[in-house]
């Protein structure tokens, strides 16, 4: 199947509340384009260096998600491109981010990236960790990186029970943060989970952004 039968068959199953983000990663500028012809305009970069070269060659009306591990020392070169940053995993993230922002007077959506999974390799703030952030009130003080959700990857394994176990945590600990600290706030509003293998348990358990690579562009080419 083509990257334009592959998306129509995800996006006619796809409920109106949830966003697609095609990630696009390791794919080229033709089967991004190709994508972006038939309406898609949410694309997902991991690295800093493919977004870069990316943004010139491709249209300026396309959204672009951040959803790799993010170091301080690159959010400067991302900034200028990034509509939202799936991955803040740290205040002192977030403190950059807003600085780097403010430069350019451009508002940043910041999704926390909560670790929900059993590998203890994938990033992420444990739950006690993310409420320690948001109780010193510093992201209240904010700009220009304004917090507009979280994010979260299940464990990679086929036991779904697992997975929909995860999923359910991570939309709990939404609802908490939700009543805790931005009741009144209209931008926390996104779930950013679900990729192309657990992207339906996902919005069974409330994701409204789904990240979703392979099951559009195909294996990756690298």
């Amino acid at each position: 199947m083509s990257i334009s039968d592959n998306l129509h068959t995800i996006k006619d199953n796809l409920p109106n509340n949830v966003k697609l983000i095609a990630v696009s990663k390791f794919h080229s500028v033709e089967a991004i384009q190709e994508a972006y012809s038939i309406g898609q305009r949410l694309f997902g970069e991991s690295r800093m260096q493919e977004i870069d070269q990316k943004y010139s060659l491709l249209p300026n009306d396309i959204q672009w998600h951040f959803i790799g591990h993010l170091q301080t020392n690159k959010v400067k070169v991302i900034v200028p491109y990034t509509h939202t940053i799936h991955s803040v995993d740290s205040l002192k993230l977030l403190q950059e981010i807003e600085k780097q922002a403010a430069v350019i007077g451009k508002q940043i959506c910041c999704l926390l990236e909560i670790h929900i999974a059993r590998e203890e390799a994938k990033y992420g703030l444990s739950f006690d960790e993310c409420r320690k952030l948001l109780q010193d009130g510093l992201h209240n003080d904010l700009k220009y990186a304004y917090i507009g959700g979280v994010m979260g990857m299940a464990t990679f394994t086929e036991d779904e029970s697992q997975i929909r176990k995860e999923f359910k945590s991570l939309k709990s600990f939404y609802d908490e943060l939700k009543k805790d600290y931005f009741p009144e706030n209209d931008l926390f509003s996104e779930i950013s989970m679900g990729m192309s293998d657990d992207y339906t348990i996902a919005i069974e358990e409330g994701s409204t952004m789904i990240r979703v690579g392979s099951s559009i562009f195909g294996q990756r080419e690298y």
